[in-house]
């Protein structure tokens, strides 16, 4: 008898992945494709919906043709990915009527200051428990709506759907058939009721979104249907989604009130698990849905850094310092100290707690003896510097200091960004087996849903850890480092440090 197996689809805002997981939580296979990022104008961030889906559907039939190879038989397929992200399509044709919009794409910036200005923010943050900005989804859909002509008739008669990235890949794996999200998803659109856990009658005013356009919101694990079998070789029910950091917390296990996990991928991602009850930030965080299980929302406080393993990219495809992510560590190695020199990456605005969408990115303390190591150590050193942004901003709303990190993503193999994070967070940092969090929580709550797994106690027993990394930094150097690193965030915020 073949042993079980999951497919997990996790389309990032970079590349998509196909990666089988078996029943023990155990990468099978994987497969990856990157696809092309447009900016078509400063700020601006976007991608090609077709081009996405292609990807997907490679990478997808690549891995599970792969495990079954082996003797799997892969029963169950869950979604994960880049939240935000922005599609509205034709329902009858399947055609998008404009790019992806990115969560990264400042294009909206200064409509969400006028909103802020007009005092409507603090009640959009009571309702979604997000702040005004053009991170989110709802100002992309009215862009969209406002500079695509006859976008906004056809989506008022029904002829438009919108859809975050897990909506779009599940509405072509399906053929069309289901239309829906889940809480996660839902819950970054902006025009979603945290509370209540349904659409938002208000926020679909003040954004001026006809309700007729938006998926039905199902729990996180939950059937939400069948892909044809001439997609991906096979028919597949889809039974998981969650947006890529949510879908983290699950895979790191983080199922207790306290429990933090950061995600480092194209961005950081920290969330600390809140329990049944959404806390308001006191300290410009965001509160969101972490998952919803058997109709059950768990919510979480999060801190959003916008860039972490893009200033890696930066420096790869930008400034051509280096050929492969991995030679960063082997540069920021070269030297004893980062000798003065910052970088705040705020290549597309600043995220929490400053939450500046106009903030550009700049590099302070520049001296004729500065080369590549001290860019490629100050690259590193800005992701722990914003970690620690985050961690002070969640331990002051959970009025408790915080006990250990757990980590994951693709930036977590470098070992001296971990040990740096763990001086500069003065906590202990633990990096798990599996570091493929993402994907690995898209296949357990699909997994929940198959009946592979009888319930998240079950799934705690399946996170090991790799390596504990404990703060090593003598106390006076760790402030010296983070005062410098105020200073630059003040001087890029047009502040006086």
């Amino acid at each position: 008898m073949a042993r079980e197996a999951i497919l997990a689809i996790d389309q990032g805002t970079t590349s998509s992945r196909g990666i089988v997981f078996d029943t023990d939580g155990t990468i099978l296979t994987t497969s990856q494709r990157e696809f092309r990022q447009i900016y078509p104008q400063s700020g601006w961030v976007e991608h090609d919906p077709e081009e996405i889906w292609q990807t997907v559907v490679t990478t997808s039939r690549e891995a599970l043709e792969a495990a079954e190879s082996q003797g799997y038989e892969v029963v169950s397929a869950g979604i994960t990915n880049q939240r935000e992200t922005t599609i509205v399509w034709d329902r009858k044709t399947g055609e998008p009527v404009y790019n992806a919009i990115v969560w990264q794409d400042r294009r909206t910036a200064d409509w969400c200051r006028e909103l802020k200005e007009a005092g409507h923010e603090a009640d959009i943050t009571r309702r979604s428990g997000l702040l005004l900005d053009p991170y989110f989804s709802a100002t992309e859909i009215a862009w969209i709506f406002d500079h695509i002509e006859g976008t906004r008739e056809r989506a008022n008669t029904g002829e438009l759907a919108f859809g975050t990235i897990d909506t779009w890949l599940l509405w072509r794996l399906t053929g069309g058939a289901v239309h829906a999200t889940d809480a996660t998803n839902a819950c970054r659109t902006m025009l979603f009721n945290i509370h209540d856990q349904c659409w938002d009658s208000e926020l679909l005013y003040q954004f001026k979104v006809p309700q007729s356009i938006l998926p039905e919101v199902r729990d996180s694990a939950a059937h939400f249907g069948t892909t044809k079998a001439d997609i991906l070789g096979k028919s597949l029910p889809v039974e998981g989604i969650a947006g890529d950091q949510h879908a983290a917390i699950v895979g790191q296990a983080c199922f207790s009130p306290g429990m933090i996990k950061s995600t480092y991928g194209t961005g950081c991602f920290a969330l600390l698990n809140t329990g049944n009850r959404p806390v308001a930030s006191r300290n410009r965080l965001l509160t969101t849905v972490a998952y919803r299980i058997n109709g059950q929302p768990t919510y979480a406080l999060e801190g959003s850094i916008f860039v972490a393993g893009a200033a890696i990219q930066w420096l790869r495809d930008g400034l051509g310092l280096i050929d492969n992510a991995s030679e960063s560590e082997a540069l920021a190695r070269e030297l004893d100290s980062n000798e003065g020199v910052y970088l705040v990456p705020a290549f597309t605005g600043l995220g929490a707690p400053h939450w500046d969408p106009n903030a550009r990115g700049a590099m302070f303390g520049l001296t004729r003896n500065t080369g590549p190591q001290h860019v490629a150590r100050a690259a590193l050193e800005s992701v722990s510097y914003q970690t620690q942004d985050l961690v002070a901003a969640m331990a002051a709303d959970a009025n408790d200091p915080l006990k250990s990190l757990r980590i994951d993503g693709g930036m977590v193999a470098n070992d001296w960004l971990v040990q740096m994070l763990a001086d500069i967070t003065a906590i202990p940092v633990e990096r798990p087996t599996v570091t493929e969090t993402t994907a690995l929580g898209a296949a357990y709550l699909a997994g929940l849903q198959h009946g592979i797994w009888p319930s998240l106690e079950e799934l705690q027993s399946h996170w090991h850890l790799d390596k504990q990394f404990k703060p090593a930094m003598p106390a006076e150097e760790r402030e010296h480092m983070i005062s410098g690193w105020r200073d630059a965030i003040a001087r890029v915020l047009g502040r006086q440090p």
